[in-house]
């Protein structure tokens, strides 16, 4: 085969898939793992802080196989824990009884990351039972945090990844698409936002936003090795008005065209959304411009 497949973005040339197809015959016992680790090393494919990119290259390897493109090596491990999908997470009991205070009288509030941490459950099942979108869990570079005011949790709010195509976000920032492409990474999507149905406490929700543009670059930079200039969030305006985000000093992009990354065709598929970003930068332009 000639052609050059492409995988997230990632040319793969019949010489690659040539060389694939040499270590596997090269070493028949390899594991699935170790192959992936191989290839990480010789295509030298790793992420901003240096941490090689396996679980992308095992999918890798895994859809080429299923194309028929090669062949692998028997899989060596199986999970013997229960299937649970990725849209659920396990109930934990927390307190619920009603909080109703001042922010003042609220404070201090401690920001945890819980992401692989033991409170990771907690924020998953908190989000599962009280987001009216449930719980989905992240791909990709995330970050989970966990708000909390004495010992109980008042708010939950997950980041992650932006998306590929936002045309109110890319007109507003000045992106072509294939510097969108180069600095994506750049910017973070706010997927979750939760204030506990049983806390309440005026102008909480946009005291958290804020904090947060302070907290999360720091944390990013930390556990990715790259920063990030930007963020970004939908607002379903038939449910909500933003307005904590607008206090929050986050900017009104636009509206998206409700189709959806893969959608068919030019009509609308799903909801309308309101886009709303927020610059960490006052050069923010330029750093995404520049990376």
């Amino acid at each position: 085969m000639d052609q050059t497949l492409t995988y997230r973005g990632r040319p793969i040339t019949p010489a690659a898939l040539a060389g694939i197809r040499a270590r596997i015959v090269a070493e028949p016992t390899i594991s699935r793992r170790a192959l992936s680790q191989a290839l990480c090393t010789a295509w030298q494919w790793t992420q901003p802080n240096g941490t090689p990119c396996d679980a992308v290259c095992r999918g890798l390897l895994l859809w080429l196989h299923r194309a028929g493109h090669i062949v692998l090596p028997p899989a060596r491990w199986v999970t013997r824990k229960p299937w649970r999908p990725r849209t659920s997470a396990a109930p934990v009991l927390v307190d619920t009884s009603p909080l109703e205070t001042t922010l003042r009288a609220l404070r201090p509030l401690i920001f945890h990351q819980v992401r692989r941490s033991p409170d990771e459950g907690l924020f998953n099942s908190l989000l599962a039972q009280y987001h009216y979108l449930g719980y989905q869990q992240p791909v990709g570079e995330h970050l989970k945090y966990l708000v909390v005011a004495g010992d109980r949790p008042v708010a939950c709010v997950a980041w992650s990844s932006a998306p590929r195509h936002l045309g109110p976000r890319d007109r507003f920032i000045g992106w072509s698409a294939d510097t969108r492409r180069r600095h994506l990474r750049f910017v973070a999507y706010n997927t979750r936002f939760l204030i506990l149905p049983w806390i309440t406490v005026p102008h909480l929700a946009s005291h958290v936003l804020s904090r947060m543009a302070t907290i999360l670059p720091r944390d990013w930079q930390r556990l990715y090795g790259h920063p990030v200039y930007f963020l970004e969030t939908f607002i379903d305006p038939a449910r909500f008005r933003g307005t904590c985000y607008r206090a929050a000093n986050w900017i009104v992009l636009g509206r998206t065209t409700g189709r959806g990354k893969n959608a068919p065709s030019k009509r609308p598929t799903r909801s309308i959304k309101e886009v709303l970003g927020y610059p960490l930068t006052p050069h923010f332009r330029e750093r995404l411009a520049e990376g």
